[in-house]
């Protein structure tokens, strides 16, 4: 079993590296987004990306709510962008996973 997960692991590291503008882009544009969102909203930077990760995640504990139409706006987008980052790390675990078990 040692050797599948070892290979697992080199398999999900050689897609990571493939992706990784990519998913880099992403999580980018979801820290973007954030501190435009707390901008709007007036708060503060660990709040702003705390919101961004919360809401691109989708696990939305509710201590941060946008008010405003333009942040509510955004964090449509946000959540969106969220779910591509996360669905992209999925699929490249699947892939890897494929291939070192299958």
């Amino acid at each position: 079993m040692r050797g599948y997960t070892l290979n697992f692991i080199g398999y999900l590291a050689a897609d990571l590296f493939l992706t990784g503008p990519l998913l880099g882009g992403l999580l980018v544009l979801i820290v973007v987004i954030g501190i435009w969102i707390g901008r709007l909203e007036g708060w503060s930077l660990l709040d702003s990306v705390y919101h961004a990760m919360i809401a691109a995640t989708t696990v939305g504990y509710g201590d941060f709510r946008p008010s405003r139409a333009a942040s509510k706006i955004l964090s449509i987008v946000l959540a969106f962008v969220g779910i591509v980052f996360t669905g992209l790390l999925v699929a490249l675990c699947v892939h890897a996973a494929q291939l070192a078990f299958g």
